[in-house]
């Protein structure tokens, strides 16, 4: 990190069911609103935008920010499949960092359409093709059902093979989720499910019930992010930094190891967090709240150990024992996470970011991390990209 970058402002809209929400247009701006104005700033004083999406045209994030206002910055609309929101993120945070400009826009939304994600070109070759291929050759591949639930699903059973762990464990995690939901008005499902009701429910890819699997979701989420200078001159006081950051692609072992675990990702995981920890100079036994991306319930468990919050083989019983939750080790998405609060794929990053900046300035109402003061955050996109980020409280 060559100059410290603070997030200025956050904001973000409640999400919502697909059909239900508002236009993109109106969601990311009304987004940067609250991102401007929880920093005490005014548009012009943004020098370059970062637009992140998946679902939607070339340059809507230029749609999204002229809602706010004309001023003729740059604007990039970034795609990374599910780490779309942090992509966009990393950026701004590179452009603040390096000097290249004093203060930068992070936007991500979503506007989608009911039911599992699909490609929408079918006449070029598909961008998961290697995935695919790597995933049929280990465990076949059923085009009748949600591809991504397979993906992950896959990897919880190369995880139930080798650790010897029941179904049971990643229901509880959906349990947890909903429970932490509960206290998140931005959610959209809040209701609390017992172990029965989501173990019971369809089932999506063994081991995965319906209730193991996010949601389709409609929303936005935004961040400006400044340097030092900048704050000082606009008579800031920000309270929360990005301490440091990391993004890591895909290598030869995602898919020749033959495991499921790989194809999804655990190794861009278990790098981009071992860059941060020791950028930052910390192990993760000092984290104390984390959003990390749990698509799948199989997923959070995976994700656990490829951030190194408990040793390989232990996940069961790090939930067991419930060092994921309130009162045990660390945190891990309070807000109720992708599960339940929901995963608008672009804004998901940002909303992640949000989240923990609340946690960092104790803004975080009934769901609040007491004494947190640093947030982990991590977000994964197959095909592949992966963020992992730290911020650290004043």
């Amino acid at each position: 990190m060559n100059r410290k970058v603070w997030v200025a402002g956050v904001g973000m809209i409640p999400f919502s069911k697909p059909g239900a929400s508002e236009a993109y247009t109106v969601m990311g701006a009304r987004a940067v609103r609250e991102a401007l104005r929880d920093a005490g700033l005014q548009y012009d004083a943004v020098q370059q935008a970062y637009a992140g999406y998946v679902y939607g045209d070339s340059t809507a994030g230029q749609a999204v920010v002229y809602g706010v206002g004309l001023s003729g910055i740059p604007v990039f609309n970034v795609n990374n499949n599910c780490a779309t929101g942090s992509s966009a993120l990393f950026l701004a945070r590179q452009a603040v960092e390096s000097g290249a400009v004093e203060c930068a826009l992070a936007v991500g939304f979503e506007q989608m359409v009911p039911g599992a994600l699909k490609s929408v070109y079918e006449d070029r070759p598909l961008p998961l093709q290697d995935f695919i291929s790597a995933m049929t050759e280990m465990q076949g591949y059923d085009t009748a059902k949600p591809r991504a639930a397979q993906f992950f699903g896959g990897a919880g059973r190369d995880y139930m093979k080798e650790h010897g762990i029941g179904a049971d464990i990643f229901a509880r995690i959906a349990v947890k989720a909903r429970q932490h939901a509960a206290r998140n008005p931005y959610a959209v499902f809040r209701q609390a499910v017992t172990l029965d009701e989501v173990l019971a429910a369809p089932m999506i890819f063994d081991p995965l019930t319906r209730l193991q699997c996010c949601p389709p979701t409609c929303g936005a989420a935004a961040a400006i992010l400044c340097s030092d200078e900048f704050a000082r001159r606009h008579g800031l006081a920000p309270i929360v930094s990005i301490a440091a950051q990391a993004m890591t692609t895909d290598t030869p072992p995602t898919f020749g190891a033959g495991d499921m675990r790989k194809v999804v990702g655990f190794d861009m995981t278990r790098t981009a967090a071992d860059r941060v920890y020791e950028a930052a100079g910390i192990s993760p036994d000092d984290v104390d709240v984390v959003e990390l991306h749990d698509c799948f319930t199989a997923n959070e468990l995976i994700t656990y150990e490829g951030l190194r919050l408990t040793p390989e083989g232990t996940a069961e019983k790090f939930i067991l024992e419930g060092d994921n939750t309130y009162g045990g080790k660390v945190v891990t998405n309070p807000s109720g996470g992708l599960l339940s609060k929901g995963h608008p794929l672009g804004a998901t990053g940002l909303a992640q970011c949000t989240e923990l900046v609340w946690q960092l300035r104790g803004q975080a109402d009934l769901r609040q991390v007491e004494g947190a003061r640093l947030a982990l955050q991590h977000n994964l996109g197959l095909g592949g990209a992966c963020v992992v980020t730290l911020y650290q409280a004043a």
